[in-house]
């Protein structure tokens, strides 16, 4: 009854939405002669700010139509070149001379974990002047008929072995976050088939390889709490007239709520200065503010079972660093990984993935060479910045395309 709760009150301030954002434009229109008074000025920004945080947010689209590749600007389009029910394999098509070297293949996974993959815009910004990438847009569950049935992370391990089979030989896959658990494990199947497609290296950036080192606020909670206590609190049905409606999931609204309680202080300064820069009519800082804030608010919905499935595998059991973790009745075995270049990632202040807990992919991958791994601390960053910012750019960015460069297999 929550869900359905959640969007009849949606629903209920549509009329008191709209209101507000008539009001906000009869108060800013330069027509208006308040609109020049800080008395104008200060019920636009109301307005605008009640709009904006009751509104639903919609899937934010990448918008990367052009890169610099080798000093010069070329254009930039997306294809989907492989799809399922619940993901679309997204290929950034650079037009690039066709006698040009051919640059690394990366496949960026990207978290499902509440938001869309554009959250990761900016780490696909900073590789598409040097790579070739893909990235996987995972689907919310909310708009997948039951039809289309399950999808678990055992679901998830498997479309990732799909996706690395259908780009080809050589590629270097990154994950980023919630991955980092299945992108290995999936890894380690491959590698223990012999499979020719297993990727050249695996960067794991911000990933929850080993919970139980330096746990943060997110693993206490996970881990004091039994599973069926999640299944009886967080799991919903979407509601009518939604086109998953019936379908449990563990809705993207309380894995924001969750998110933004955790800082909630700096959630509510930042949309006091927001307001505040409104008034002043201090544009550039209010349009970072609007820029953030709609890929931070847009949310996805998640399936019940890969979210039970995760928490008790990843966050509970520690299922993978035990080496007690399974994949449709069968071990996963990260001792099987001699081939796979590793490269993991973390950020100093990071209060999702606590330092440690990343680089514990090292401690249980223990037959990859030491000449095929690597490991970086980014200071000064929290967990956002393990793959998004300027130290991420600057800093990150060509250590990792060193690194694979450094391993690249040719197909």
């Amino acid at each position: 009854m929550f869900y359905q709760l959640y969007e009849m009150n949606h629903a209920a301030m549509a009329p008191l939405r709209a209101s507000a954002d008539l009001m906000r434009q009869a108060y800013s229109n330069p027509l208006n002669p308040l609109s020049n008074t800080a008395f104008g000025r200060s019920l636009d920004a109301g307005f605008e700010v009640f709009e904006r945080l009751t509104r639903r947010y919609v899937k934010p689209e990448f918008g990367l139509s052009s890169t610099l590749v080798d000093g010069e600007t070329v254009a930039v389009d997306e294809e989907i070149v492989w799809s399922k029910s619940f993901c679309n394999l997204v290929r950034f098509n650079r037009d690039v001379p066709v006698d040009r070297k051919v640059d690394p293949k990366v496949l960026l996974v990207a978290p499902m974990s509440g938001h869309y993959a554009t959250l990761l815009r900016g780490t696909v910004e900073a590789l598409l002047p040097s790579t070739e990438i893909y990235i996987t847009d995972w689907m919310d569950a909310r708009t997948v008929p039951l039809t289309e049935g399950r999808f678990d992370l055992d679901d998830y391990i498997s479309y990732v072995i799909e996706m690395l089979h259908h780009i080809g030989e050589g590629v270097h896959v990154v994950a980023v976050c919630q991955p980092s658990v299945p992108v290995l494990a999936a890894v380690a199947i491959m590698e223990a088939e012999g499979d020719a497609f297993s990727p050249a290296s695996m960067t794991l950036m911000g990933g929850p390889i080993d919970t139980r080192i330096n746990p943060t606020a997110v693993n206490e909670m996970a881990k004091g709490k039994p599973i069926e206590w999640f299944r009886d609190n967080v799991v919903m049905q979407v509601p009518w007239p939604q086109p998953g409606f019936g379908r449990s999931v563990y809705p993207g609204f309380l894995q924001l709520s969750g998110f933004m309680s955790m800082n909630l202080d700096r959630h509510m300064t930042a949309h006091k200065d927001f307001y505040l820069n409104l008034v002043k009519n201090d544009g550039e800082p209010a349009e970072k503010h609007r820029e953030f804030y709609d890929e931070y608010l847009a949310v996805m919905d998640l399936t019940a079972e890969f979210y039970l499935q995760t928490v008790e595998t990843v966050f509970i059991e520690h299922a993978l660093p035990k080496g007690i973790m399974v994949h449709r009745g069968r071990a996963v075995e990260p001792s099987a990984i001699k081939n796979v270049a590793l490269f993991t990632v973390e950020g100093e202040n990071d209060d999702i993935s606590g330092v440690g807990q990343t680089r514990a992919a090292h401690d249980i991958c223990m037959n990859i060479p030491a000449e095929k791994r690597e490991h970086y601390m980014q200071p000064d960053v929290g967990h956002y910045g393990v793959f998004n910012g300027s130290r991420f750019r600057n800093e990150i960015v060509p250590r990792m395309l060193d690194f694979m460069r450094k391993h690249e297999r040719l197909a």
